[in-house]
C-alpha cells in the first residue's frame, strides 16, 4: 500500500500542499483531480523524490519510500522526459535497464509494450518524429516496461484520441487486476468516472473529497427530473407554474418537450406540477456526474474547518444542504 501522511509543501508565500493524506491499496485505481495548480503534480513529484516535502511522509508497504523503492514505481511525469533523437524501442530498453532489468529481459519487455500499445510499426522511429499521441504511448510504455509494482501517472490521457484512450484504459485495468495500484491525474473526468475505483479531489493543496463515485454522488443535493409532453400548440408555462417546487429549473429539449428538474424532497409535488402542464413521459432521480460533483466541490466557499477527513467533508456538505 502507498500511504501519504500529512504532506505539506510551501513555495515562498504559496502553500502548495497543506497536510495532504491519502492511500492506495493493491489493485486500486485512484483518480487524482483538481484545478490547475491544486497540487497534483507537486504531490507526485514528492512521491518520486524529485521534490522534497516540508513535512509529512510517503511510505510503500509500511516503509519509507527511498531510491530503491522508486525503482519499482512506473512514473509518467508532467514534463514528458523522453529523449527526442532516440528510437522508441531503444529508449524503452534503456529505461528498463536503468530499472535493473537484464538486457534480454529489457528487450523482451520493450517488444511486448510496443506491440500492446500499438507502436510496433513505429518502434524504430525517433521519438521526435512521432505524433504527440504516439509520444504519449511511448511515455506510458516507459512507465510500464520495468513491470512496476506501482504506477504514478500525471495526465496520462492528455492529447490522446478516443481509440488510444480505450487502449490505455484497458492496460490500466489489466495492471489493476494483477494487483498493481495506480494513482493518475486527469482533467478528462469522463475517463476518471469510468475507470476509477476511487476519486480524490484536492483544492489549494488540501483534500476536499475522497470516495467512490456512488459515495461522492451521495454527498450531492438530490434532484429529480421529469419530462413533459405539452398539448399541441400549448404556450410555454406561465410564471408561477412551478411554484411550490424547491429550486426548480425548466428547459425545452430538442423534441419540444418540457424538462423540469427540482431538488428532491417531495417527488409527488413535482409530478403533480408536471401533470398540470401535459403528459408525463419520464420521471426519475438525476444522476450526478463527476463533472457536477467536481464543479460543486471546487466552487464551494473555502471554510476554516476544511479538513483532510473525507467523512467530515461529506458531513459538512450534507449539513450545508439542510
Amino acid at each position: 500500500m502507498l500511504t501519504l501522511s500529512n504532506l505539506s509543501k510551501r513555495f515562498g508565500s504559496l502553500q502548495a500542499l497543506d497536510c495532504l493524506s491519502l492511500s492506495l491499496a493493491g489493485g486500486e485505481i485512484v483518480g487524482f483531480v483538481g484545478a490547475n495548480g491544486a497540487g497534483k503534480s507537486t504531490t507526485m513529484r514528492i512521491i518520486m523524490g524529485s521534490l522534497a516535502a516540508d513535512s509529512g511522509a510517503v511510505t510503500w508497504k509500511g516503509a519509507p519510500v527511498d531510491a530503491s523503492t522508486r525503482r519499482a514505481i512506473g512514473y509518467m511525469p508532467e514534463e514528458r522526459g523522453l529523449y527526442p533523437r532516440m528510437k522508441a524501442a531503444e529508449q524503452l530498453v534503456y529505461l528498463a535497464r536503468l530499472h535493473g532489468l537484464s538486457a534480454p529481459t529489457a528487450k523482451a519487455a520493450a517488444d511486448r509494450w510496443t506491440k500492446r500499445l500499438g507502436l510496433e510499426e513505429r518502434r524504430n522511429d525517433e521519438v521526435q518524429s512521432l505524433s504527440l499521441g504516439n509520444q504519449q504511448r511511448v511515455q506510458l510504455a516507459a512507465a510500464l516496461v520495468s513491470d512496476p509494482e506501482l504506477l504514478i501517472l500525471d495526465e496520462p490521457f492528455s492529447g490522446l484520441d478516443p481509440v488510444a484512450v480505450d487502449v490505455m484504459s484497458q492496460v490500466l485495468l489489466e495492471r489493476a487486476s494483477a494487483g498493481v495500484p495506480t494513482l493518475f491525474s486527469s482533467h478528462q473526468l469522463d475517463v476518471v468516472e469510468r475507470l476509477c475505483d476511487r476519486v480524490v479531489i484536492i483544492r489549494s493543496g488540501r483534500l476536499v473529497a475522497d470516495g467512490t463515485i456512488p459515495e461522492l454522488q451521495a454527498t450531492e443535493t438530490p434532484r429529480w427530473r421529469v419530462v413533459v409532453e405539452p398539448p399541441p400548440g400549448a404556450a410555454p408555462p406561465e410564471a408561477g407554474a412551478l411554484d411550490g417546487l424547491d429550486d426548480p429549473d425548466a428547459q425545452i429539449d430538442g423534441q419540444g418537450r418540457l424538462v423540469i428538474t427540482a431538488a428532491g424532497g417531495d417527488e409527488q409535488e413535482l409530478l403533480r406540477a408536471a401533470q398540470r402542464l401535459g403528459t408525463v413521459r419520464e420521471l426519475g432521480p438525476v444522476r450526478h456526474r463527476l463533472t457536477d460533483i467536481f464543479r460543486e466541490v471546487l466552487m464551494a466557499p473555502a471554510t476554516p474547518d476544511e479538513t483532510n477527513d473525507p467523512t467530515q467533508k461529506k458531513t459538512d456538505k450534507k449539513e450545508a444542504h439542510r
